[in-house]
Order: structure tokens, then sequence, then C-alpha cells
């Protein structure tokens, strides 16, 4: 069973509706198909943007989490990781600002999951080769 893995999935599939939500709902508002219109609707690639570095880091996250837990890795790693992963992508979405390359949240945000993402790489290395 992952039952902690399968907790944080459920949330964190939850955060990628809202943000798919959020580019596609303002998608119909601006009436753009596909890309970003013509000229360039910067809010639009921001939301998009959001949505796309999320998928590109949580379901990583979330296939380590579900090895570790079934290779028998410490529920309290996974707690912590799977909290601070929430957190961490709230941060990011806040902070990713087409204007604005240098807000702190998108900083924190990014390199809290890429953190993240090295913890759970060495934690599921060393319970494979142990």
């Amino acid at each position: 069973m992952v039952k902690i893995t399968l907790l944080y999935a459920a949330v964190l599939a939850a955060m990628s509706i809202v943000l798919s939500a959020r580019a596609g709902f303002f998608r119909g508002k601006v009436r753009v198909s596909i890309l970003y219109g013509d000229p360039h609707n910067a809010e639009l690639a921001q939301r998009v943007r959001v949505h796309q570095n999320f998928l590109e880091y949580v379901p990583l996250l979330l296939i380590l989490m579900g090895g570790i837990e079934l290779s028998g890795g410490n529920p309290l790693f996974l707690y912590i990781v799977g909290t601070v992963l929430i957190l961490a992508r709230i941060a990011h979405a806040t902070g990713l600002k087409h204007d604005n390359i240098e807000h702190p949240l998108r900083a924190v945000g990014a390199g809290t999951t890429a953190l993240l993402m090295l913890a759970c790489i060495v934690y599921a290395l060393i319970l494979t080769f142990t």
C-alpha cells in the first residue's frame, strides 16, 4: 500500500486541476485556441507555464515517493516531502510572473522543489542499494 503517496497524489492532482482550469478558462475568455495569441498574451502564457512547470516536476516526485514508500521508507520523511511539495508548488505558482523573473516566491518554489527531488533521489538510491 502507498497510502501516504496516494494522499499527496490526490491533493496535488486537485492542484493540477485548478492550475489547468485557470489556464483553460482564461484561454476561452481571450479566445485563443493554441499557443498564446497574436499579439502574444503574456497573462495566458504565464498561466499555461505555471501549469506546465507543475506537470514537469510533480509526477516525478510522486513516483519517487511511491517507490520510497513501497521500499519501506520512513513515513515521516514522506509526510514532510509531500507537505513541503504542496507549499513549494503554491509558492511557485504564486511567484511565476511574466513581468518579474526575480519574484522571491518563484525562487523559493523552484528551489524547494529541486531540493525535494534531490532528497528523494538520494533516499531512493540508499533504499535500493541497502
